[in-house]
């Protein structure tokens, strides 16, 4: 045991103090697909950026499916999550196109549209019931008999009830995108410090940096905290201020679809069967992704015969034939959770520190959305009308008021027992 020395929350690795190797105007600590957007966009407006992250493009990304389902992810009580995912949605095109222009790579973008079916009676009425939602809330969706389903997706089990046929829904490879936003920052002028934050810095009252836990110290008059699932882990940060951010274990497959066996889906499907979610998201290199399970196991990361066994189930119901499909890889990452399934974005309770994190199952989806929100911030400019729900504030404790003082000073048992 290194006495006196700051440990890393993730490697318990001991910190050694060293020289400052440099100051930025932007400090990211993270960089998954949400710190790397930040960077990129913030960067692009003349900021000075560094992003602290031993891995670059590593995170829940790597695991991720890449739906960009802001119409079919609709649930009830997040009208307000749901204007933030369409304004992301509605920026992806562009956002795509930049991001291919800058780095000359594909992303793996695809506006295929979705497809949700229902399996049985109780999941026909459902999905009427998120139709009617949909419906309400000015979405644009179809509703399907059973044959329709067929009709546009052959390979699906002849007991399909129904479905809604979404055709803003789109896609994206995340792993595509996460080496297209490393390289774009590095073009960018974005500065790589490749190593844990173990530490936020804080002087006078507000963040002013972070130490690495290779002992390095990064001074920025403002600090960008995304770390995903970990975000409410790093020392230094205010208890008060640690963003209320859990992970929450997500189990994926993926397939390979032979050429003899392809087109095998043209748009990603998705159903609720045994009351969970399943999706298959078909890639245009003929990978087939298939997931995803949500446990709340902490920090654990097992791939485990019983996640895969249920994913593999539950596809099987929706598209039998995917038992001849070659498997390729299984995997699971950790999605930042928040208290309302929705981010943190803006000004925490410590001046000069800044949230984006606590994306939840929405992170590819909301990358652009986010990257603009947090270079605005970060240059002065006005972020859009649909991100100002999302602020840390929401969560900070009411201040308290002192109780009024008893009529008497004669206490009861019942006085101390809460």
């Amino acid at each position: 045991m290194h006495a006196g020395m700051p440990e890393n929350p993730v490697s318990g690795k001991p910190v050694s103090g060293k020289p400052a190797a440099g100051t930025s105007d932007v400090l990211v600590i993270g960089g998954g697909i949400i710190g790397l957007a930040t960077a990129w966009r913030t960067a692009r407006r003349g900021l000075a950026v560094t992003v602290v992250d031993p891995e670059p493009g590593g995170g829940a990304a790597r695991v991720a499916a890449g739906m960009l389902a802001a119409v079919t992810e609709l649930h009830y009580g997040e009208e307000a999550l749901l204007a933030l995912n369409l304004e992301s949605a509605r920026r992806y095109p562009d956002f795509a196109a930049e991001l291919t222009e800058a780095t000359g790579l594909g992303l793996g973008y695809r506006r295929c549209g979705t497809l949700a079916v229902a399996l049985d009676a109780d999941d026909r009425a459902h999905l009427r019931e998120l139709h009617a939602l949909q419906l309400r809330s000015g979405l644009e969706s179809e509703w399907l008999t059973g044959r329709e389903c067929r009709r546009l997706e052959p390979m699906l089990a002849p007991g399909v009830r129904g479905g809604l046929r979404v055709d803003g829904d789109h896609q994206i490879d995340p792993r595509r995108l996460a080496t297209a936003l490393v390289l774009a920052c590095e073009r960018a002028g974005v500065v790589f410090h490749r190593a844990w934050a173990a530490r936020l810095d804080t002087a006078g009252g507000r963040a002013v940096g972070v130490t690495g836990e290779d002992g390095t110290v990064l001074r920025a008059p403002r600090v960008v905290l995304a770390g995903g699932s970990t975000s409410g882990r790093l020392t230094g940060v205010p208890e008060d201020v640690l963003p209320p951010v859990r992970p929450v274990k997500g189990q994926v497959l993926r397939l390979t679809v032979p050429p003899r066996y392809a087109p095998f889906l043209s748009r990603t499907v998705r159903a609720v069967v045994r009351g969970g979610q399943v999706y298959l998201v078909p890639r245009e290199n003929g990978e087939l992704v298939v997931g995803a399970t949500t446990e709340e196991q902490g920090w654990d990361t097992t791939v485990t015969a019983g996640g895969v066994y249920e994913l593999l189930r539950d596809a099987h119901e929706l598209v039998p034939g995917i038992t001849e499909l070659p498997l390729t890889e299984t995997g699971a990452g950790l999605r930042p959770g928040s208290p309302d399934n929705a981010p943190l974005l803006g000004a925490s309770g410590l001046e000069g520190l800044l949230l984006a994190t606590g994306h939840y199952r929405n992170g590819v989806l909301l990358t652009p959305v986010t990257g603009d929100v947090m270079a605005d911030l970060l240059t002065g400019a006005e972020p859009p009308e649909a991100a100002r729900p999302f602020t840390p504030a929401r969560f900070a404790a009411p201040a308290s008021t002192p109780a009024p003082a008893p009529a008497a000073a004669v206490s009861t048992p019942l006085e101390h027992s809460a």
